[in-house]
């Protein structure tokens, strides 16, 4: 008996039991008329066939991640009718969304990608979805999503930035040694080449033990510039992430290593086609999905894009002011937008490049972000940045004001480290240990310091780089630094009070990431407080 529920539990975790629902959402179509049937029936695999999987099934909110969101996946080669199956938990039909598709051609390997996104909306606030996304031949995957509540209702949400890859990807030839001296005898071994680490994998199980509404993700996303093979290291990204991402949306912000050479004319292209992110006012076929901002619950979260501010030369190309300040025009009325709605409370800001650091040799702070962004977080009272960058975690005391330094340092206006007024300043967290092979929390300052890019040198005539001009600062706005672990993540719980006049909270825990299996154990725990602004 035990061994026949053991083969019936192992059959539902591998979605075989999912095919009698797909069977459901046809008959229901059915019902609805031959006409709606032969509109959206596709062929499913036959023995022996060859047609393109469903790969990297992911989805991400809407504007209003209250009623919308899309799905999406993407393919090597074109397909037919790529559409997705949407349902309830009990296997009850909804409807049937065509997906659009995008491409690119990867600027290294002229390997084209498709990207298919269904954009689903009209859904209903605070509800259980279950899907399948599918095309002509190929099998339905399947995943799960729950719709943000509307208004002042608890929700919970993850970050961390700087993942890369758990997989070995490229194949390299070593010199063999024997008894302790090389030998002429060669061998091929797999190696990661995109800064990738067992790690990469913990922490997308870690975000799945919290089960979050969404998970920020502060760009940097898989280093597929640095890779031989770009477009397999987008798929090793996907296969790792999908175990989450198809079934809570990964919002993301573009890192500087998201910047690959001859993907577009900056470089995002691959980034643009993976992602379908709500739109933003007068962005251009150069930056669409590269600033956004959605809505869940009392929370506006606004995700921007700081390779266009920074003076650091860090991606394949330098790409600083590319946008001729429609970025920072768009944020300012973003910004004012969100303040003047009485629904929001909660203005949070997602972003790679810091304002703050406190690791030595390593990249810093960029002065760019201080006089871009900081006056404009002040002005609008942003109450919280989630960053990366930095392949460590810290954070900061609340900041309000800059010295007149030529770093700008940011100013601190409260030391208290376990419950911070938020209308007092911005508290700033650096969660760059998603799972990077160059950690950085073993080299802080002590006492902490800073190291400001400034500037940038002339370019470098051998590798086209500009090198980085910094100043030091001291660092009294540093507030907490995780130096024992590199890896993991950061949890927010929101509870919006229960009356006008009440104060709402955001329960913030950094997990430290400590094994396999996404094993976690809490760093730290702090709480930002702020009056609700009920109408």
């Amino acid at each position: 008996m035990m061994t026949e529920i053991s083969r019936r539990r192992l059959l539902t975790a591998a979605g075989i039991a999912t095919g009698g629902l797909l069977t459901t959402s046809f008959n229901a179509m059915a019902e609805q008329g031959e006409s709606a049937l032969a509109s959206h029936a596709v062929a499913l695999p036959q023995p022996g066939g060859e047609h393109a999987p469903v790969s990297g099934l992911h989805i991400q909110f809407g504007a209003d991640a209250s009623s919308e969101v899309v799905v999406s996946w993407h393919t090597l080669q074109p397909v037919s009718q790529p559409q997705v199956i949407l349902g309830r938990p009990d296997g009850s039909f909804e409807k049937v969304v065509s997906a659009e598709m995008k491409h690119y051609v990867d600027g290294k390997s002229k390997q084209t990608v498709y990207a298919w996104h269904a954009k689903i909306a009209g859904l209903q606030a605070n509800t259980a979805y279950l899907y399948a996304a599918l095309h002509e031949g190929a099998a339905p995957e399947f995943g799960t999503f729950r719709t943000s509540p509307c208004g002042r209702q608890k929700l919970t949400f993850t970050s961390f930035g700087d993942q890369g890859t758990p997989t070995l990807g490229r194949l390299v030839e070593v010199q063999t040694v024997h008894e302790g001296k090389p030998s002429s005898a060669i061998k091929s071994i797999y190696i990661n080449d995109n800064l990738g680490s067992p790690a990469a994998g913990d922490t997308t199980l870690g975000v799945e033990r919290l089960t979050p509404l969404f998970h920020l993700f502060n760009g940097d996303l898989c280093y597929a510039n640095l890779a031989e093979d770009r477009v397999r290291t987008w798929w090793d990204f996907w296969n790792n992430n999908t175990r989450s991402a198809r079934n809570r949306p990964w919002m993301p912000s573009p890192g500087n290593h998201e910047n690959e050479l001859g993907n577009g004319p900056i470089g995002y292209r691959a980034y643009q086609t993976y992602f379908s992110l709500p739109e933003a006012e007068n962005q251009t076929e150069v930056t669409h999905g590269l600033w956004y901002s959605f809505t869940a619950g009392s929370v506006r979260v606004i995700a921007i894009a700081n390779d266009d501010v920074c003076y650091q030369d860090a991606g394949d190309s330098y790409v600083r002011g590319y946008s001729e300040g429609q970025q920072k025009a768009w944020l300012e009325k973003a910004l004012a937008a969100a303040r003047a709605d009485a629904g929001i409370d909660w203005v949070i800001v997602c972003m790679h490049q810091v304002a703050i650091s406190t690791a030595d040799k390593f990249n810093g702070a960029d002065l760019g972000i201080r006089q871009e962004w900081l006056p404009l977080f002040d002005k609008y009272g942003v109450d919280l940045v989630v960053c990366g960058h930095e392949h460590h975690y810290e954070r900061s005391h609340p900041l309000r004001g800059q010295q007149q330094n030529s770093t700008l340092t940011p100013i601190h206006v409260s030391t208290a480290t376990d419950v911070i007024d938020t209308t007092k300043g911005t508290v700033h967290m650096v969660i760059g240990g998603g799972g990077t092979s160059a950690p950085s929390n073993q080299l802080f300052f002590n006492p902490p310091r800073c190291r400001v890019i400034t500037a940038v040198a002339e370019r470098n005539p051998v590798n086209g780089k500009r090198r980085p001009v910094y100043v030091e600062e001291e660092a009294p706005w540093s507030a907490v630094r995780n130096a024992a672990r590199a890896y993991g993540f950061a949890g927010f719980e929101l509870d919006p009070g229960q009356h006008p006049g009440d104060d709402t909270t955001i329960k913030v825990t950094y997990y430290d990431v400590t094994g396999p299996d996404g094993q976690s154990k809490a760093f730290e725990s702090f709480i930002l407080r702020r009056p609700r602004r009920d109408s």
